[in-house]
């Protein structure tokens, strides 16, 4: 085992990577940026090495900087959580000529299986049904548009490489064609360095839903059941929960076994996640691998047990998977949902700035994988990702009751968040019957406002300004002998 890992992220993952690793008694290294030097991940690790530059690529993307720092640290071994270098095959290259081990699939998996175009020919020679469409990347829209005629309209264009919904277009007609290559191209070159694109069917209303899965390099797969993520904005995902509402035992059997046999045909090692669009008639089809640790992993720990740091972490250090298949069962609903500093009356823009307040939610069955703290800075240069919110219930109408309260008791303040925007999603009949598709957010809240202020406002808030003047003055004593905040000398607000 490692007596030392350097966690090469930043943020509510570094965080979450790093208690497991304290719980195994392993020490931690933390990597960080001109704008992170007192990020909350930084304070949590044992140590910590700065890298340079706020721009991303003289800090978390600089490959060699970050080998560097684990070889100067004596780390054993590099986590890249999710987002930046995770599923970079070149990186994980480097790490093996380092002498460093990369917690994460092997980097021929990795860039196999983070060519698109390359994944659907793996999944269709491995058995895996896949969405009709191109199984190589094309860069002339009058070739793309030739082939949208065969599969039929609408079509969607997707980068070859990346995800995180970066380089997508629906394209209705032939007359869209031009445009949106020329568009999703550009993206996904400004998102990953490469431009390449290819289309799928488009197909309307489906659900996404994905298979955890756990391999090691022993030749033993499972599965971890499934994960419903079809609440999305601009194709990322922002709630999740498990299991879904659709499905069926028969069903989940079916896509399990499929997902199995998608890590197996790839060659897969480590902890991942096997994407599908599931469609009106239940249908499923391959969408992709992600090759690393999911965003919405927390709910799959709440309704199986199963630590899945822990266990990439043991994979990686040879370690084999005592688990098989029918040890693999889940209990209660598990949901997720995103917090994020952005403003969504205005198309979820980032909202940075100091949190000026955070209060926390608290009680049974809530988890909050939070990477920030009261007084923290949110930068401008990264993902605005706060913090995972999950609750778990008995079922699944408790699960959402719990985290309609949970989000009421969630208070942050000094910058925008979605909080009120999620209590609304919750509260809706749409969610509440499991009516969920990848485009219920354009469908049921595309126009959504937060209800109106009070008219006095601003009576309210001069009177809040002059109680709060008049307690700093006369310095009011909390019962303890602390000074009292303004929270407590206001009584009962909401945020």
């Amino acid at each position: 085992m490692f007596d030392k890992i350097l966690v090469a992220n930043r943020g509510e993952i570094a965080v979450r990577i790093m208690r497991t690793c304290q719980e195994m008694g392993i020490a931690t290294v933390a990597v960080y940026s001109e704008a992170d030097k007192k990020a909350l991940h930084v304070l949590t690790a044992d140590e910590a090495v700065y890298l340079g530059d706020a721009e991303p690529a003289g800090s978390y993307l600089n490959m060699d900087k970050i080998i560097r720092a684990a070889l100067d640290s004596n780390a054993g071994a590099i986590h890249p959580g999710y987002g930046f270098l995770a599923e970079n095959a070149a990186f994980a290259e480097k790490c093996e000529q380092a002498g460093l081990i990369f917690i994460g699939p092997p980097a021929k998996v990795i860039r196999e299986l983070g060519d698109k175009t390359m994944a659907r020919r793996i999944m269709v020679k491995g058995g895996v049904p896949v969405i009709p469409g191109m199984t190589r990347a094309e860069a002339d829209p009058a070739a793309m548009a030739e082939e949208a005629e065969k599969i039929g309209y609408p079509v969607l264009i997707k980068a070859s490489s990346g995800g995180g919904g970066k380089g997508m277009r629906v394209v209705n007609g032939p007359e869209e064609m031009e445009p949106g290559c020329i568009a999703a191209s550009s993206e996904a070159a400004a998102a990953f360095g490469n431009g390449a694109v290819y289309l799928e069917k488009y197909l309307e209303r489906p659900r996404h839903i994905e298979f955890q899965i756990l391999a090691d390099a022993h030749g033993h797969v499972i599965h971890l059941l499934e994960r419903e993520c079809s609440i999305q904005r601009r194709h990322q995902k922002i709630i999740e929960e498990t299991p879904s509402p659709v499905m069926t035992p028969e069903l989940r059997e079916e896509m399990g076994k499929a997902a199995v046999a998608a890590a197996s045909a790839s060659g897969y090692v480590n902890a991942g996640t096997v994407e599908f669009l599931l469609d009106r008639e239940k249908n499923f089809y391959f969408l992709e691998v992600n090759t690393r640790l999911q965003v919405e992993h927390p709910i799959t720990e709440m309704i199986t047990g199963i630590d899945l740091v822990r266990r990439q972490i043991e994979i990686a250090a040879g370690g084999v998977l005592d688990l098989s298949q029918q040890d693999i069962s889940g209990r209660g609903h598990a949901i997720e949902c995103r917090i994020y500093a952005e403003d969504p009356e205005n198309n979820f823009f980032p909202s940075p700035g100091r949190i000026a307040f955070l209060k926390e939610p608290a009680g049974p069955g809530i988890r909050n994988d939070c990477g920030v703290y009261e007084g923290a800075q949110v930068p401008v240069e990264y993902d605005p990702i706060l913090s995972k919110l999950v609750c778990f219930a008995e079922n699944r109408d408790a699960a959402i009751q719990r985290m309609v309260r949970a989000l009421a008791g969630y208070v942050i303040s000094g910058v925008k968040t979605s909080v009120p925007f999620l209590m609304d999603l919750f509260q809706s009949k749409a969610f509440m019957s499991g009516e969920t598709f990848t485009d219920f957010i354009e469908e049921y809240f595309a126009d959504w406002h937060p209800a109106d202020p009070p008219a006095d406002l601003a009576g309210i808030a001069f009177i809040v300004d002059e109680m709060y003047s008049k307690t700093r003055v006369k310095k009011t004593m909390h019962p303890t002998g602390n000074t009292a905040s303004p929270w407590e000398t206001l009584g009962n607000w909401r945020g």
